[in-house]
This record gives structure tokens, C-alpha cells and sequence, in this order.
């Protein structure tokens, strides 16, 4: 009985670290979303303030786009942000924006600084398409098929080297099916 008392402990002890142990291993940008495979939520946003149109659904529906949530207090946008005008400037992909969360005119104030690589912006100042899209954090980006299904969803800023290995590859075959 004795032994057991002072086994048991260890074995615990061996379980748990077994379990952080593994969890270290897993990648905290590769969360699976909800959305995969299926349509974007509907939504209709006006646009920032400063910039006349907003943004829908219907508005990335017909071609293979990227949906980037971002806001102008986001420090991991400000390093995504010349990837995206790259791809902007290089007419690589249709990039959308989604302000999240900004208060009324920091969203224009911020693209006016640091270039506007998006088709149109979208106001989600309370955050509700965010919700509805499953956003944990800024910035995300979803890649959106033709028929406007949700296809990959890239949590964190988008690299140079993720473009190249993981989204162009994936987007030239979206284009392609």
C-alpha cells in the first residue's frame, strides 16, 4: 500500500507533463475554423469613415479574394501590412478589409499613412462580422473561393514566405478548380 501512495504521485505527475509536453508541440496559429468549406456569413458594412463604399458579401463573391481583418491599434498589422501591399501593387489577389474594432476615422487615418492595398473596407466597429467569422485576434485573413466559401484562414500576419509557400500555391489552385 505504501508504494502506491508514493507512486500514484509520480504517475500523475508523468501524465500532466505528458500532456504539456504535447500541447507545446502544437502550433497556436493553426486553429481550425468553423468557417472551412463553407459559405462566408452575410454581412453588409458601411464603409470607413473617409472612404465612400463598404463592403458585402456579394462584394467577394465571383473570384478567389483574401478577407483581412485588421485595425489601426493591431501591431501585427503593421507588419503584415507591406505583404499586403506587395500583393496589392503586384494585382496578385483582391484583397478585402475588414476594420475591426477601430474607433471612427483611425481606420482611413491609417491606411492614408501606410498605403490602402485593399478593393474596399468594411466598418465592423462592434465587431459583429468578426464574431461571426470566428476571429480571435487581429490580424486574420480568410481565403475565399469563387462561390464565396471560406477555403483557409490564416491567424497572425501574413509573411513574405507564407504568401510564397502556403497562400499563392493555394490560390492558384483555387483559381484553377
Amino acid at each position: 500500500m505504501r508504494r502506491i501512495v508514493f507512486i500514484f504521485p509520480i504517475l500523475v505527475f508523468a501524465v500532466i507533463g505528458a500532456f504539456f509536453a504535447y500541447g507545446l508541440t502544437r502550433d497556436p496559429s493553426n486553429i481550425p475554423s468553423q468557417l472551412i468549406d463553407r459559405p462566408l456569413p452575410v454581412f453588409d458594412l458601411p464603409g470607413i469613415e473617409g472612404l465612400p463604399e463598404g463592403l458585402s458579401t456579394d462584394d467577394i463573391k465571383g473570384e478567389v479574394a483574401l478577407l483581412n481583418v485588421f485595425a489601426s491599434w493591431c501591431v501585427s498589422c503593421h507588419i503584415e501590412h507591406p505583404i499586403l501591399m506587395e500583393l496589392a501593387k503586384a494585382d496578385a489577389v483582391p484583397i478585402y478589409g475588414l476594420n475591426w474594432k477601430d474607433k471612427p476615422g483611425d481606420g482611413k487615418a491609417w491606411l492614408d499613412r501606410y498605403g490602402n492595398p485593399y478593393d474596399r473596407v468594411g466598418d465592423d466597429s462592434q465587431g459583429r462580422v468578426a464574431i461571426d467569422l470566428g476571429v480571435t485576434g487581429a490580424p486574420e485573413t480568410f481565403v475565399i473561393d469563387k462561390e464565396g466559401r471560406v477555403r483557409f484562414k490564416v491567424i497572425g500576419p501574413i509573411t513574405g514566405q507564407y504568401w510564397t509557400e502556403t497562400l499563392e500555391p493555394l490560390i492558384e489552385e483555387l483559381r484553377r478548380s
